[in-house]
Formats: structure tokens, sequence, C-alpha cells
């Protein structure tokens, strides 16, 4: 933080704590009838999304008190470095250049940034109409009908998050084609899938950043040696049936994955973030080459948008401050993610990473702890299953809770179907599906002001609602492979806005990679390879001899 900004930052944070006061005795009752314009005057429209705040405990002064904080920060200057070749990813020295897997081939800003994305990505299409058209073959010479991703993490949820939510988009192909996701190390969803495949006619996908993985890496492992034991050790073998996506070009090699079977990523990518390059591969399988290309055209123009509208139209700043606003001021330490469409019900999770790994942090950049909550706890469901199972918390529990509503305006469609009247009732539960999402957020803002006036005669309290949860909706038009990269890209947005205001690194992830290093310490104590635990805790050393299957004394 710059010296001549500390003072200022300082101000506006002590007239946001003040303003704090007002809005603990605010009800969002009360500041729905003082405006009758609230909802105009608190929603943004990026075609074709909607972003509804009004249900937010703000006003505004609040919003531009907000925009004051972001302004002090220096926002605008952040949203410059990070899109540039800048480190703003100082612990690893590296940019954070994930913008840049969207850009159009023919970019004049960064020509040379966008040669090296779309010579990966053209080589990747190739490959997706090669087997969508029955030419790529295994070592039989059997059309590939099974492709497996093995990866952990970004590598997975990203993917298979993207993959789920636009299966109604899933492009036709020669022959039937199946893709499916392995991530578990202990082998559970490998041992599940394999005997539903034929060795012949699967083909596996290696994706793993650093090609070190050791959970990726012993998942690919283990269908290396189904495939050798069905069709025997032969390097063709490896040839047709793996694919790698790595920046390490030479472990892939080691591992014994053809070169032209390998698609490159670059360090200025960070995992989470990686679903727009050859991490996608599953994707532009699901939905084809152009169905791919509109999902990065959705994400580009979310890039445009975030770069050059004013911060109080900004949308995915908009987000960012409202979460500070919850999250700093008004005491709520957790988010649910609930989007009312069953395609989206792993988007929650792909949050939790993108957000909780990205700014689940303590030191700022200049080293000192932190003064103040960073990230929420993120967390949620698919809207209909979430009303069976947490909404009584949210409704009429102990716990503040701020809330994203997400839905597309249009689902169903006659043409989709072979008979109209079946049309007609799927497009009903879809009207279903969004009278229960207006709904929960009305509930959860309002109350008993919700409710029937006459209901509300001689309501016992078991039976009576507080409101005043905040919450955003985010109407989609139609979720189709543009309305989600727009989607996706206002979230990654909105993680680097928080960051810039909590003053942390949000491309880096320390605590992630210790853990990994502990496990592969102990590894060969469960190995039994070495039988020294005294440097251990009782407690671990207690678990390992029950592990080993001693005796407790």
């Amino acid at each position: 933080m710059q010296p001549d900004l500390i003072e200022n930052v300082d101000t506006i944070w002590s007239k946001l704590a003040a303003l704090k006061q007002q809005f603990e005795q605010k009800h969002l009752t009360e500041l729905f009838e003082l405006d009758a314009s609230r909802f105009k005057d608190f929603s943004v429209d990026l075609d074709p999304i909607t972003f509804d705040f009004s249900k937010h405990r703000i006003d505004e002064q609040v919003i531009q008190s907000l925009v004051q904080l972001a302004q002090a920060q220096d926002l605008k200057q952040w949203i410059k470095q990070l899109f540039s070749h800048q480190e703003v990813n100082y612990t690893e020295q590296r940019a954070a250049m994930h913008w840049a897997l969207r850009l159009p081939e023919q970019n004049s800003r960064h020509p040379d940034l966008a040669e090296q994305v779309h010579t990966q990505l053209k080589r990747m299409f190739t490959l997706v109409e090669k087997i969508h058209t029955g030419q790529y073959r295994g070592a039989t010479g059997e059309v590939i009908q099974d492709v497996v991703n093995i990866g952990v993490g970004g590598s997975d949820l990203g993917p298979l998050m993207v993959s789920q939510a636009l299966s109604d988009f899933k492009q036709p192909t020669q022959k039937p084609l199946n893709v499916h996701f392995v991530s578990t190390m202990d082998g559970s969803q490998l041992s599940e899938l394999l005997h539903k495949l034929r060795p012949e006619t699967t083909l596996f996908i290696i994706s793993s950043k650093s090609f070190g993985t050791i959970d990726t890496l012993s998942n690919a492992q283990t269908v290396r040696l189904w495939l050798e034991k069905a069709l025997g050790q032969d390097a063709q073998i490896l040839k047709h049936h793996f694919i790698g996506v790595s920046t390490k070009p030479e472990k892939m090699a080691a591992w014994g994955i053809a070169p032209e079977n390998q698609f490159l990523l670059w360090d200025w990518v960070g995992g989470r973030y990686s679903l727009w390059s050859c991490i996608g591969l599953p994707i532009a399988l699901t939905i084809g080459v152009q169905g791919f290309q509109h999902f990065l055209a959705g994400a580009y123009a979310v890039d445009e948008h975030f770069q050059t509208a004013p911060f109080e139209q900004n949308i995915p700043v908009l987000m960012g401050l409202l979460g500070v606003w919850n999250n700093n001021f008004l005491d709520i330490q957790t988010h649910a993610v609930l989007p009312y469409d069953g395609r989206l019900k792993y988007f929650a999770s792909y949050l939790q990473q993108l957000e909780m790994e990205s700014n689940g942090k303590s030191i700022q950049r200049n080293g000192s702890k932190v003064e103040w909550d960073t990230c929420p706890i993120i967390w949620g469901e698919v809207g209909p299953n979430a009303q069976h199972a947490f909404y009584q918390l949210l409704h009429q529990g102990t716990q503040s809770v701020s809330c994203d509503f997400i839905a597309p305006v249009k689902r169903y469609n006659a043409n989709q179907f072979t008979y109209a009247d079946n049309a007609d009732a799927l497009i009903e539960q879809h009207h279903l599906a969004l009278s229960n999402c207006l709904a929960q957020s009305r509930l959860l803002a309002f109350g008993n002001q919700a409710l029937d006036a006459k209901e509300l005669a001689d309501l016992p309290a078991y039976k009576q609602y507080e409101g005043n949860q905040p919450s955003s909706t985010i109407l989609l038009q139609e979720l189709n492979p543009y309305s989600l990269g727009m989607l996706i890209a206002l979230y990654e947005h909105k993680v680097f806005v928080q960051s810039v205001l909590w003053n942390i690194n949000p491309f880096d992830q320390w605590g992630v990679e210790k853990g990994k290093e502990i496990a592969n310490q102990l590894l060969p104590i469960l190995n039994a390879e070495q039988t020294d635990l005294s440097k251990l805790d009782t407690s671990t050393q207690g678990l390992i001899e029950i592990l080993m299957g001693k005796q407790r004394g």
C-alpha cells in the first residue's frame, strides 16, 4: 500500500464503520419503502446477464463510500497491473495472465500472447475434431468412445463443472462419446469406472500443471497398468491412449506421452484459473470447437467490462465491494451460492476453490498480519435441493448469511423435444424453479413483511421470520457457453477486487503446497519404508500405529 494512501484508506474505513452503525438498525423492508426505484438504482445489465444487488443492506452513500475505498486502494491501477505482464503474484514472482487465455486470435494489445495461446488452442481443436469424427483411434484401430480426465483441483473441478453445466450443448459425434472425470487419490472413482470401460476405445487425459501431483500421477499409473495388462507393453499404447496437459513437456515425455499428444500451459496460469486453456479439453470435447470459442468470448466480454466500466456500474467490482461490506462491516462470515438450475450442481464447489484458495490468506503484501477478516466461507447447493437441506438455517437460524441466487430466464423450448406436450411440462417446471428462487430471496430479505397480513395475525414465534438477510440475484437469459463464460469471469474478477481491498495475494496457495509436502513425508512410514515415528506428535503416532495394524497398549 502506498504511504500517501494510508490515511485516506483509514478515513474511508472509519466512514464505513460509522455507516455500519446506521445499518445495524435498518431493515431491508424500510430501505425498499424509502426508495421506489431501488431495483433500477441497484441493478446492472451486461447482456445477457442482469445483476440485481438491491436486496443488500446498502444505500447510495454506502456504495459511494465503498467505491472511494476501492479508489483509495488504487484498484484501477491494480486492474491495469493484472492485465499486463507484471508479477502481481509476488510470492512466486509470476504474472497472473489467465485473462490472456481468452484473448481473440487477432489482438493488437497483446499479439505475442495471443499467438502463444492460440497455437495451443488450435492444436487442441484439431484433436477435438479428430475425436468427434472418429479419426482418432486407439492402438487396435478402434474409434475412441470414452475419454477420462485425470486431474485434481483446478484440473478437475473447472472442466467437470463446465461440462456438466453445458450438457445441453453436447455435440454429435461419429460414435457416442462419453467424458468421465477422476480425481480421488484413493482410487475409488477409478475402481468404479474402469470395469465399465474397454481399453481399446478409451483415451486418458493427464492434466497436471506441474506433472508432479501425486494424486494425479498415482491414478495415471493405475490406468497405465490397466491398459498394459489388456493391450501389452508397447510405446504405441501410450501414444494412442494418453494425452498430457502441463507446463512440463520434459516430464510428460519422461512418463511416456508422445510429443504430438502434449499440450502446454504456462507458469502464469494458476490451476484454478486454467479451464480456459487446454485444461479445458474435456469441455471442448463436450461442447465442440465453436462452443468452446463462444465460452472464451463470454469471458473476454467480461474482461473488457472489468477494465473499462466505471466502478458504480462494474459488476465484478460491485460484487467484490458488497462482499467486503458484508464481511468486514456487517460481520457476515459465510456466503451461500444457490443456482436454480440443476446443470450448475458443481458451481458452488468450483467457487469454493476459486474464492477460498485465492483469498483464504492472513498475510498482507507488505508481510504484516491482516487486521481484518478476509475470505468468508463459501458454500452452497442447487436451490431446490438446498431448500430441503439448509434453508431452515438461512430463514430462522442464528447465523447471518449472504447469498447469491443464480437462474436462467429461459430453460426449455419446444424445438428441443420430440413432443410439444413434454416441452410445455418442462417449461412449467422451470417456472416452478424460478418462482422458488424469487420467493426464497424475498423471504430472506423481508421476513414477516413477505407474508400475507392475515397470516401474521396470531402467528406463533416459531412461524415468524426476521428477514434482513442480504442477497444478490444473477439472471442469465439462457445458460449457454457464452453466458457461462461471462459468469465464471465475473467471479474471477470479484476475487481479485477483494484481494486488492484486503491487500493480499490471491494467486498463491502455500497452505495447499505445505499439506502435500507433509503428506509425502508420511507416505514412506505407511509404506513401511521408514519406521521412526519419534519426530511426530503423539496423535499422529497413535493413528499411524492403528493404520499399520498394531494393537493399542
